[in-house]
């Protein structure tokens, strides 16, 4: 059987350059070839964004022609050609396309293969072992030095089949240095039961340092940089706790309703889809205490302890909502119960946390498209300007789109009057970073993968108390006890969820609108 991969980590050696600033990198395996096997090839997760990464990487330098080759593996009879066709118009923007790029193009699908296979049965995985010990080989790559990288671009329902087929039939056959590992994409099961069950499972069949739980949210460049954030900078450090932060928020917000993806969605809802992995792991990230050190084990240790500092959710600080219309796509039970909007209060019972309410606020058909962290702080004592009715000092972290970070401040109003009005103090990456391009999450998260860096992963103790925070509720709305509450399209949502954020102490701002800056 194959390695436990555990051997390897650190032998990638990296010179020059650097991932955030676009420059290419010279990526120098110590190890043998890689090959990158996505699984569910033909799907649009692999199309939209696995092999988009790919190329990415392909493109900086990330992975090395010399070295690495593709193999997509899904039930669809079609030839390389035709995969390799189905993949090209999604690798680069019509607009930016040049002859440079479209060589690059060519040569990135050259280094795809495709091969059709059942996910039941083993024929169709030792035909995919076989074309990898064949591409190993004519690479004069070692047995069992070389290295299998294999992403689950697939639904939750057969991750045991194909975990259970990769490891009896296409593991790498001896430890010489070599590792297999396997990317499972989310949902991560549907409650506490299932979602143990699966670990369960997958635990039987690989070592947790071969497994890599991937949150897309992790691999932002935004969500990254909150480790530096808070630890990096000494103004933070005295700030960041119950005596001057009144209230966190971490928002999720689509203009668009479900759009095609009705039936999925509808059989997990909002909470499972957005809030139960994205927003609780930025919750995580804001909240946490400082790691010993950078090593992934380090960080994750931190974000486990926060999630079992989380109390019970209290129902009535809980609201649901359905956006009116949800029900028409034929996709969709018209009975059903799922809710489209959500906000959840979650209290952390700890030193630093206790009394901030951590509000995760999640939604679709609303009235904007962002994703972003409000820190709230709590308003001047002895306040001589009377300048409440602007409202407090807020630190917001904008995720996406137009990643940003700006300081809400009180400022002297320009002119001869002692006036004040609300402005920020402002961090535009698009203003600040130009011709910087940000990578995708999902290019960070295949190059920590193949790095063997786990610190962007979801642990399975860390799975597995998230899930049981949620699980209470979700069993609630699932037996029809929480009925969510009807909104229009457009809107900001159901209007007892802005009550619900007075409640727990958000003033908000009236008349101030942060624009990003123009180029």
């Amino acid at each position: 059987m194959g390695s436990s991969g555990a051997s390897t980590e650190g032998r990638l050696s990296f010179r020059s350059g650097s991932f955030s600033d676009g420059a290419a990198l010279d990526f120098v395996p110590e190890t043998g070839c890689l090959s990158i096997v996505v699984l569910g090839a033909s799907g649009d997760l692999a199309k939209k964004k696995t092999f988009p990464a790919l190329f990415n990487l392909y493109r900086q330098g990330f992975l090395q022609p010399n070295e690495v080759h593709i193999f997509g593996y899904a039930r669809t009879k079609i030839s390389d050609a035709e995969l390799r066709d189905r993949i090209r118009g999604h690798l680069v923007p019509e607009k930016a396309a040049s002859s440079d790029l479209s060589e690059a193009v060519s040569n990135f699908l050259q280094s795809i293969k495709y091969v059709s296979g059942s996910y039941e049965s083993e024929d169709g995985f030792r035909q995919l072992d076989k074309e990898i010990c064949e591409h190993e080989i004519s690479k004069n790559s070692q047995e069992g030095s070389s290295r299998r990288l294999f992403y689950l671009a697939l639904p939750p329902s057969v991750y045991p089949i194909v975990c259970k087929m990769i490891r009896h039939c296409c593991m790498n056959k001896s430890d010489l240095g070599g590792w297999t590992r396997v990317i499972v994409e989310k949902p991560f099961g549907k409650d506490l039961g299932s979602a143990e069950e699966l670990s369960a499972h997958l635990g039987e069949l690989f070592d947790e340092q071969q497994l890599y739980r991937i949150d897309h949210y992790l691999g932002k460049e935004l969500v990254q940089n909150l480790l530096v954030l808070r630890f990096a900078n000494r103004f933070f450090l005295p700030l960041w706790n119950r005596d001057n932060i009144d209230n966190i928020q971490i928002v999720f917000r689509e203009d668009f309703g479900t759009e095609g993806r009705g039936g999925y969605f509808d059989e997990y809802g909002i909470i499972r889809d957005i809030i139960q992995n994205h927003l609780l792991q930025v919750l995580c990230l804001v909240a946490m205490e400082k790691p010993v050190s950078l090593k992934p084990e380090h960080i994750r240790d931190e974000k486990v302890k926060v999630l079992q500092s989380v109390l019970p959710i209290n129902m009535e600080e809980v609201v649901l909502g359905q956006y009116e219309g949800y029900k028409a796509d034929p996709t969709v039970s018209d009975n059903s119960n799922t809710p489209t909007f959500a906000t959840a209060v979650l209290h952390i019972h700890n030193e630093r946390w206790e009394g901030v309410p951590f509000i995760l606020k999640a939604g679709k058909a609303l009235n904007s498209r962002k994703a972003e962290i409000r820190v709230q702080f709590k308003g001047v004592p002895g306040d001589i300007f009377k300048c409440k009715n602007h409202g407090r000092n807020e630190f917001v972290i904008r995720l996406q789109p137009s990643e940003a970070m700006y300081m809400k401040l009180i400022v002297k109003k320009p002119g001869l009057q002692m006036s004040t009005i609300q402005s920020e103090l402002d961090l535009s990456y698009g203003q600040r970073y130009q011709g910087v391009t940000i990578p995708e999450a999902y290019e960070r998260l295949i190059l920590d993968t193949i790095r063997g860096d786990q610190q962007h992963f979801v642990r399975r103790d860390e799975l597995k108390v998230a899930w049981e925070i949620f699980t209470p509720m979700l069993h609630r709305i699932d037996d029809g006890e929480l009925k969510p509450i009807p909104y229009k399209p457009g809107s900001r949502g159901p209007e007892e969820a802005d009550e619900l954020l007075a409640k727990a102490g958000y003033v908000q701002t009236h008349g101030y609108i942060w624009i990003p800056p123009t180029l």
